[in-house]
């Protein structure tokens, strides 16, 4: 309005504001960018998360290289087994049971039989190692080890070939599909004790020499061959080849197994598994069928001792 325009403030000034600038022109990119996700705390060098996990790859190097996860096969023919736990790791040390490891929780809280297990250990040259839980958790795949892990390798099985080599008489035992392992001990023992030269026992759906076997054996799978064969009928039919007989055992038989007039040649027993007995094809393979007299009680008799029983008779014949 006209006689106002002296008001201050009255007269608008031009803006000194500067008009918005579209983008920046590359400037501050990197700003922009940041430096990512914050990384894992194993990544980061200085955390003791990072030195941990290099702790534990460095353990796991040092162990031999192989399957992660044994298949049905390993564990029916005995590969590599950890023995876990004071008390079981104990015992298969005084039975001698061969191993090449010892693990040893770095911060264990020593007793009496941690002490006796080392000194075992060192006695049998045996490699002692001081390793992290977390390398004993892995081993031991979740089921408790109280800080103790002992590794126990393959058993080095013979071919069924190399117990027709043997001074005669020989007395082979033929397992025909024995499933536990602690019969498969008690038999090697009874092996040992009479003198036999070997046995025989199936490659699948058979109990192998594992660490249990062993310990029932009493030290006896260190004396007494164990040959496993991919077909059991065919390595009979190879031992009938070579000059041997091949007796069945079966509680149903006709003839008694002290009557039987083969027990002074070379002979293989075969023994059934704990169930069903001597299978049909191994059966039909045999040259004879006895059977071990028993009262009219009992149905059949234990795998082992029925062994032993046999191995008995065979030593009386020879």
């Amino acid at each position: 309005m006209a006689g106002n325009s002296q008001r201050k403030g009255a007269v608008r000034k031009a803006s000194t504001k500067k008009s918005p600038v579209k983008g920046t022109g590359g400037k501050n990119k990197r700003a922009l960018e940041g430096k990512g996700p914050t990384p894992k705390a194993e990544e980061r060098p200085y955390h003791k998360a990072f030195k941990a996990k290099q702790r534990e790859e460095y353990e796991a190097s040092k162990k031999p290289q192989g399957r992660s996860k044994p298949t049905p096969r390993d564990r029916t023919s005995g590969s590599l087994e950890l023995v876990i736990g004071r008390n079981s790791t104990l015992e298969a040390l005084r039975y001698g049971i061969p191993a090449t490891v010892l693990q040893i929780f770095d911060r264990i809280d020593a007793d009496d039989r941690i002490t006796e297990i080392v000194g075992l250990a060192v006695d049998a040259g045996i490699e002692v190692r001081e390793v992290p839980k977390g390398v004993l958790d892995r081993l031991a795949d979740g089921s408790p080890h109280q800080g103790v892990a002992l590794e126990v390798p393959s058993y080095v099985y013979r071919d069924h070939f190399d117990l027709m080599e043997a001074p005669a008489p020989m007395r082979v035992l033929a397992l025909d599909s024995i499933q536990d392992p602690r019969n498969l001990g008690a038999i090697m023992r009874s092996a040992a004790a009479f003198g036999a030269t070997g046995l025989v026992i199936p490659e699948r759906r058979a109990a192998g020499v594992t660490v249990a076997a062993w310990k029932v054996s009493a030290g006896a799978a260190a004396r007494v061959p164990v040959a496993r064969a991919t077909n059991l009928v065919r390595a009979l039919k190879d031992f009938q080849d070579a000059g041997f007989f091949v007796i069945g055992l079966d509680a149903g038989a006709d003839v008694d197994l002290k009557d039987s007039n083969l027990l002074a040649e070379n002979v293989v027993i075969v023994i059934g598994s704990e169930g069903a007995g001597i299978s049909r094809l191994v059966r039909e393979t045999c040259d004879q069928i006895v059977s071990i007299p028993i009262t009219s009680g009992m149905e059949s008799l234990n795998a082992s001792v029925a062994a032993s029983i046999a191995l008995y008779e065979l030593s009386r014949g020879s």
